[in-house]
């Protein structure tokens, strides 16, 4: 057992706030690092220290490692929480960390590397026994071979970035003109945004469904799943509805995408809580998608589900422990959704809309949770992602969610920036989500088509 006794988070926003809480309920003191533009963040005020590491740009101070460091150095934190994004999912990270004996509150840089390459993901989990994509063998960089591989998969076909992720470095050719084209400019993207320019090629799955596993596993070999999350409602790509369980699956699939989840991350050696991604087709066959190697924005709908607090999970098989409970021990009570709040405005295509939040008065009562950073009086910056709060709202059943739902977000009130709570309750009205007849497509298809949210008070 290695125990921790100061963690810094190399993070911010909601996220920071969510570890710091965690680390409060262990006995474990916390560093709070942040840019310039977060000096009145939150996360800076509940930390028990707080070290600024730069300037606004990420690439200036939350992507800057020698900074990170230097603030563990300087306050004698023994441990790094990467929450999501920025280096959460950076084998280089990881690694560095684990050389400077300092404990990655996640899965080990080898397995980061492994899963964060797309092609050996898919290719491990084809190893075991999980069904994939079809696609090319690997990476694929000669555009001839590449267009003869397309032709044979049969269009429409992704082309994506190895090293892509949140729903970046995806190309979709519709045919061979457009394979050219796309196949090029989808190499010379990759390698801008990712410095790697290798890219892979996969089969269009038509009009699919995106579930979700939430996994745990310790570094004695246990492992668990919490069952799925179904993130279909996003808009592109953007996940902006989560919910557990997913309204379309039967038990028996339940069962058997979980344990194929399970499977994958056993084979990887995974450990730490991690989820794997699949997208499910019109005649609900499962196809593995990616792993992400850190914890999710939406793990709060897992944690609402199950009653299992995943950070706290996370930072106790850091420091050696087995997992306290097996498959069988976990259940599931009720149903769970998650609105994500941004600012942004849903009437005028989801514009940005960053400002200084004039009120901010969040719901209370029954069955609602409310994961936020904000306060009122708060400047959200331009810089980072539009976050300002997760709604987090729980009921007996989907129905008695939705109901829980509309009088949670009629309460949220927000002032001086727009935000999407009014597309929010329009798909609580919408009879297609109403009834979870929808694919990934269908946010994206309503917008195309003049969809009107009505625009919240300003």
């Amino acid at each position: 057992m290695k125990t921790i006794h100061k963690v810094l988070i190399a993070n911010r926003g909601e996220i920071a706030v969510r570890v710091i809480r965690a680390c409060r309920d262990l006995g474990i003191s916390t560093v709070a690092v942040y840019s310039q533009a977060d000096a009145e963040a939150l996360h800076v005020l509940h930390a028990d220290e707080a070290i600024c590491i730069g300037e606004a740009p990420s690439a200036k101070s939350y992507l800057r490692i020698p900074n990170i460091l230097s603030a563990c150095e300087i306050t004698g934190a023994d441990a790094i929480h990467p929450g999501y994004g920025f280096l959460s999912e950076s084998a280089n990270f990881a690694s560095i960390c684990e050389s400077c004996d300092l404990n990655f509150i996640g899965p080990s840089p080898k397995t980061i590397a492994l899963l964060g390459d797309k092609a050996k993901a898919k290719a491990t989990a084809k190893s075991a026994g999980c069904p994939v994509i079809p696609g090319s063998d690997g990476v694929i960089s000669d555009s001839k071979q590449a267009l003869k591989e397309a032709i044979s998969l049969g269009f429409p076909v992704f082309i994506k970035a190895v090293a892509g992720g949140g729903g970046k470095g995806i190309r979709i050719a519709h045919d061979e003109e457009e394979f050219v084209k796309f196949f090029m400019g989808a190499r010379a993207e990759a390698e801008a945004s990712f410095g790697n320019p290798e890219v892979y090629l996969e089969k269009m799955i038509v009009n699919p469904r995106h579930i979700e596993v939430q996994v745990l596993g310790d570094k004695h070999g246990h492992y668990v799943h919490l069952g799925e999350r179904d993130c279909t409602i996003q808009r592109r790509r953007q996940k902006l509805i989560e919910e557990a369980p997913s309204p379309i699956l039967t038990a028996r699939l339940r069962e058997k995408i979980g344990q194929a989840a399970v499977d994958i991350v056993k084979k990887a050696k995974y450990y730490s809580a991690g989820t794997v991604e699949f997208l499910l087709d019109s005649r609900h066959n499962f196809y593995f998608m990616e792993v992400n190697t850190r914890i999710q924005v939406e793990h709060t709908v897992t944690e609402e589900l199950t009653g299992i607090d995943l950070v706290r999970e996370q930072l106790r098989i850091a420091m050696g422990h087995p997992l306290e409970f097996s498959q069988r021990d976990i259940s599931f009570d009720g149903h769970v959704m998650q609105f994500r709040i941004n600012a942004e405005n849903p009437a005028e295509k989801f514009a940005p809309s960053p400002g200084r939040l004039e009120y901010y008065l969040p719901p209370g009562g029954p069955h609602v949770r409310v994961d936020s950073a904000c306060y009122s009086g708060y400047q959200i910056p331009p810089n980072y992602d539009s976050m300002i709060a997760k709604l987090i709202v729980k009921g007996k059943d989907r129905l008695e969610v939705i109901a829980n739902a509309k009088r949670a977000l009629s309460e949220f009130h927000i002032g001086g920036v727009h935000s999407t709570i009014p597309f929010h309750l329009h798909m609580l009205e919408d009879q297609h989500f109403i009834e979870s007849k929808y694919d990934l497509t269908y946010i994206d298809q309503l917008i195309a088509e003049g969809a009107q949210f009505q625009p919240d008070l300003y």
